[in-house]
């Protein structure tokens, strides 16, 4: 469940530029005298209760519709490709649209919520995602649908640092922020989980536009409970936008993805496929010279310098990379190779995706039984189980054969992802939290799109279907034990203790 919101979970603190003036400017210390008559009157008896009522079911909404949109679309692939004539590359593009811009723009997004403020980058964040939603639900063709889930991905890329940055605002008490951002979690666990049974009634009975649609009147109701939000105050130094980071980071991303999507189609190596691997390769260069020279990155490399750091980036990266791209082929499978309807695929999927929630809701208390160490690689150890017991479901074996690897699947992703937030946060000092968490979560986002890249792509080149859902699996068993290994030889045992606090 936490690939989007157990990254950013942990804290968006705001960096300080020690060169900034020690008397702030007329503008600035006017602002400042009218947020503390603001904090004065929220001192108030009930006052702050009803602001953080507000704030949480504000955002609790957004974080809703966001992360319905991980799960909801997949039941609704088989629709889609008959509707509009689409093949399973276009599919691809259907889903890994949303996620390279939501992955791409997230690091900025939080910075345009400092420079703009927490408030109005929610609001403008939430309206361009419902907009987004309606331009997705009306889509008369492939090239319209894919613009859609890109703004719908700029839209969430805007509105989730934001809404955790009001939710910390709201709440200045650690105990209460910690259960408030617990249940904004929980929110959008529920919804990721409901989202391939909720397509799959949707599809059912109105089509597969109204998977859409449905985000428009809960976008609305969002916007309306956000009016009377209190906009936390901007910090003395407000970030600016890293244009050349920004710029070859979502190259660096989107070419590759290209490169694997279109590569079957085009022909490896064909002219346009032996640039998207140049430009992909000389994106990654750019990227990692600009961050490693500029003085205020919008990725600071440094992070990656602790083995702790990238273990957990890596090990956050594999977990998305096998339960997203194991998500997108096991819908087409139910639907194209057992001949389900949307909504039984998505009846079919519920133990995968609501197993997901119950692991994330035990992850800590797993964690400290078992010990940082030795939990993770026991997860990773139950990817490559699930994914064999999976092997051996074909297209005539009974429902229950699946559903035992289903369940551990499942279980294992949601617990990847908060085990392995922890840690890695552990690694960075307070100021630099928010940018870690970030930074993780983008690279969840990665993993998920390039799992739905590499999975659909051996699905639509290894025929008949259940051949490459097969070596889906064999990939998938592969880099779970890799990443079992990785972290394994990484995270030393004595430091089990730390990392579970």
């Amino acid at each position: 469940m936490g690939h989007i919101g157990l990254g950013v979970a942990a804290g968006l603190g705001h960096e300080v530029d020690s060169r900034a003036p020690l008397v702030p400017p007329p503008w600035n210390r006017f602002r400042a005298s009218v947020h503390t008559m603001t904090e004065q009157t929220l001192d108030r008896p009930g006052a702050r209760t009803a602001l953080q009522r507000r704030v949480l079911a504000a955002t609790g909404v957004s974080y809703v519709i966001v992360l319905l949109d991980t799960s909801i679309v997949n039941v609704a692939l088989n629709d889609i490709s008959g509707s509009l004539g689409i093949r399973i590359d276009g599919l691809q593009w259907v889903v890994d649209a949303y996620t390279l811009a939501f992955a791409g723009l997230l690091l900025t997004g939080g910075t345009l919520g400092d420079r703009w403020g927490a408030r109005r980058t929610y609001l403008a964040g939430l309206l361009v995602f419902t907009a987004a939603s309606a331009t997705c639900g009306l889509a008369s063709g492939l090239p319209v649908l894919i613009a859609g889930r890109i703004v719908q991905g700029l839209g969430a890329a805007l509105l989730v640092p934001a809404a955790l940055t009001l939710i910390n605002h709201a709440h200045p008490v650690a105990v209460q922020r910690a259960r408030a951002v617990g249940i904004w979690m929980s929110l959008g666990g529920a919804a990721m989980a409901a989202g391939p049974l909720v397509g799959g009634g949707l599809v059912a009975v109105f089509g597969w536009r109204s998977i859409f649609f449905v985000n428009v009147p809960i976008g609305f109701v969002g916007l309306l409970l956000a009016r009377r939000v209190t906009d936390p105050p901007m910090p003395p130094v407000r970030r600016q936008v890293d244009l050349i980071g920004l710029t070859s980071g979502i190259l660096a991303l989107a070419a590759p993805m290209g490169v694997l999507i279109e590569g079957r189609r085009l022909g490896w190596t064909s002219p346009p496929i032996l640039a998207g691997i140049a430009l992909g390769v000389a994106a990654i260069v750019v990227f990692l010279v600009a961050e490693s020279r500029s003085t205020r990155p919008m990725l600071p490399l440094s992070l990656f310098r602790h083995r702790l750091f990238a273990a957990s980036t890596y090990a956050s990266v594999t977990s998305a990379f096998v339960f997203y791209g194991l998500l997108f082929v096991t819908s087409l499978y139910f639907q194209q190779v057992r001949g389900s309807s949307p909504l039984e695929a998505g009846a079919a999927l519920l133990p995968m995706t609501v197993m997901v929630a119950l692991g994330g809701y035990y992850s800590d208390r797993i964690a400290r039984l078992l010990g940082a160490r030795w939990s993770m690689c026991a997860a990773f150890c139950a990817y490559a189980i699930g994914a064999g017991g999976l092997l051996a479901f074909g297209p005539r074996s009974p429902y229950e054969m699946a559903l035992a690897p289903m369940v551990i699947i499942g279980l294992a992703g949601g617990f990847i992802s908060p085990a392995a937030t922890a840690p890695a946060l552990g690694t960075v000092t307070k100021d630099r939290s928010g940018i870690a968490a970030a930074a993780l979560n983008s690279a969840r986002q990665s993993g998920s799109t390039a799992g739905v890249a590499v999975f659909g792509t051996l699905a639509a080149t290894l025929h008949p279907f259940v051949n490459g859902l097969r070596a889906a699996l064999l990939v998938t068993g592969a880099a779970s034990v890799i990443a079992a290994l990785v972290w394994l030889l990484t995270v030393p045992g004595r430091a089990d203790p730390d990392l579970c606090r």
